[in-house]
């Protein structure tokens, strides 16, 4: 791939096919292996779909549910919001019948990877998701490690969350994986957005940084906000900006045709900055999260 194919700015709606709000396949986004599946569930209401050839998650972005895999059945807990509490989650094999019943309505993400292994169907409690403290100073942020290749087995998929408190920078030194080195994988990335509320009720919002190489151009500095996606073929990316007063939760979704390691390469020209992070505090603001729920006011 030589250039974007796509747009990669995805905003909230503009990919919904019902009965997804997001849907993001390697075919729609002009890659091969990572994908990703947002649905809203009403209460008492219900999804069927085919893994087909990929594998799956289902993290709970709002909500708990039933989760139906063949004659397999599982029961997630899941959370208020992605603000509330780290969240339970399953793990779908490729070539597989769901069906994902919430009983109280919610939200729910299904991120996939083309895969090649059919691994068992499974669940991941939320008590086992390494939780890092990441950075320092204002570029402090929270990383909900659940299916990163040292936490949790997949064939091709890893998938984090990352959580930065108002005016803090994430996804920063801006860093790029789109070649195979010892040092660096190829990985395709989909980032889907949410954006906290403001105590008075209003909508935030947050800014993306993407960009490219002078023979692989790619070129993003866009304003997200809740439900909006980014598609990340290649190129540096970073920062992920948090509005002054509005804490910024992103899910990150990653494949590719290597090894399943997560391998990243910074800006040469800001990589010092992970040099001043010693002498630096963590934001006393996190971690935002933990399995614990937690009531904002």
């Amino acid at each position: 791939m030589t250039e974007a194919r796509v747009n990669p700015l995805v905003p909230r709606g503009s990919s919904a096919d019902r009965p997804f709000d997001v849907l993001i396949t390697p075919e729609t986004a002009g890659w091969e292996y990572s994908g990703l599946r947002v649905v809203h569930l009403p209460v008492g209401g219900r999804v069927r779909f085919m893994t087909g050839s990929d594998e799956v998650l289902v993290l709970p972005l709002a909500g708990g549910c039933d989760v139906a895999c063949d004659d397999e059945r599982l029961t997630l807990t899941g959370r208020r919001s992605v603000f509330s509490r780290v969240t339970d989650f399953a793990y779908l094999p490729r070539g597989c019948t769901v069906t994902l019943r919430a009983p109280n309505g919610g939200r729910f993400a299904l991120p996939a990877a083309r895969a090649e292994r059919t691994l068992p169907f499974r669940y991941g409690a939320a008590e086992d998701v390494p939780v890092e403290l990441r950075g320092a100073g204002q570029a402090s942020r929270q990383v909900n490690n659940f299916c990163t290749p040292e936490s949790f087995e997949t064939d091709r998929l890893i998938v984090c969350e990352v959580l930065t408190p108002g005016g803090n920078w994430s996804s920063y030194p801006p860093h790029k994986h789109d070649e195979q080195h010892a040092d660096e994988c190829s990985l395709e990335e989909i980032y889907y957005f949410e954006v906290a509320a403001s105590p008075a009720g209003g909508h935030g919002c947050g800014y993306q940084r993407v960009y490219g190489h002078p023979d692989r151009p790619i070129d993003v500095c866009a304003e997200v906000r809740s439900g909006d996606v980014v598609l990340i073929p290649y190129g540096w990316h970073g920062p992920s900006m948090a509005s002054p007063g509005y804490d910024l939760y992103y899910l990150n979704v990653m494949a590719g045709p290597g090894i399943r390691r997560w391998l990243v390469r910074d800006d040469p020209a800001h990589g010092w900055v992970r040099g001043r992070w010693a002498a630096e505090r963590v934001d006393a603001r996190l971690p935002l999260t933990s399995t614990r729920e937690r009531r904002r006011g």
